[in-house]
């Protein structure tokens, strides 16, 4: 179960995230949108599990 948590931090992780939507053409700017927002709402809330 620990190696299924570590799996899904690294996946979830806001950074690992910008970087997937830069890789696919996402602008920098709108990246960092996404991502902020995304930490906020939801990566806050995944933390707990």
């Amino acid at each position: 179960m620990r190696k299924v948590r570590i799996i899904f931090q690294h996946y979830f992780n806001p950074l690992h995230v910008y970087c997937r939507l830069r890789e696919i053409g996402v602008d920098t700017c709108t990246a960092q949108r996404v991502c902020t927002v995304y930490e906020r709402l939801i990566y806050r809330a995944l933390r707990f599990f």
